[in-house]
């Protein structure tokens, strides 16, 4: 099923969409928690925002909020959380028992995945977020100003 068809059977029964729901998870969710680790780095706040962010989602979608896309609604609220937290910097408590399924790397992969992060770190927040929007979520310069709220312009910049 299509995004669009798993968010139709929301206004179902409750273990209808609670299906919906674990099929949308399974599909956004390394995208997800990638674009929160990437953002926000190794540190105490990822998990917190990546969970936060399916909850807000569950309640939107089962309150009957109109979603246009899923991909980007969930984007936009992981965004919207971590630049809120960037703000705050709140101290959250981290999740021990949290898993997410990763891909093994090797030495060099790691070296350079360091390298990048480390770069990563070095950039303007606006300039970070869309790098990351389009080296590691795959978006178009239009997808990622809806995303970021600026003009295609400014992305391609």
């Amino acid at each position: 099923m299509s995004d669009e068809e798993l968010l139709q059977e929301f206004s179902k029964s409750k273990n209808e969409y609670d299906a919906a729901f674990s099929v949308i998870y399974s599909r956004h969710s390394s995208r997800i928690y990638l674009y929160c680790r990437k953002v926000l780095g190794e540190g105490n706040y990822c998990d917190d925002i990546f969970q936060e962010t399916f909850i807000k989602f569950y309640n939107a979608a089962t309150s009957g909020y109109n979603i246009p896309s899923v991909q980007f609604y969930l984007l936009k609220i992981a965004r919207n959380l971590c630049i809120n937290i960037k703000k705050k910097n709140i101290s959250y408590v981290e999740i021990e028992d949290f898993h997410l399924p990763y891909e093994e790397f090797t030495v060099e992969n790691s070296e350079l995945n360091k390298l990048v992060n480390m770069g990563l770190e070095l950039l303007p927040d606006m300039h970070k977020e869309a790098f990351i929007l389009q080296a590691f979520q795959g978006l178009s310069y239009s997808e990622i100003a809806a995303v970021l709220d600026v003009p295609v312009t400014t992305v391609r910049n």
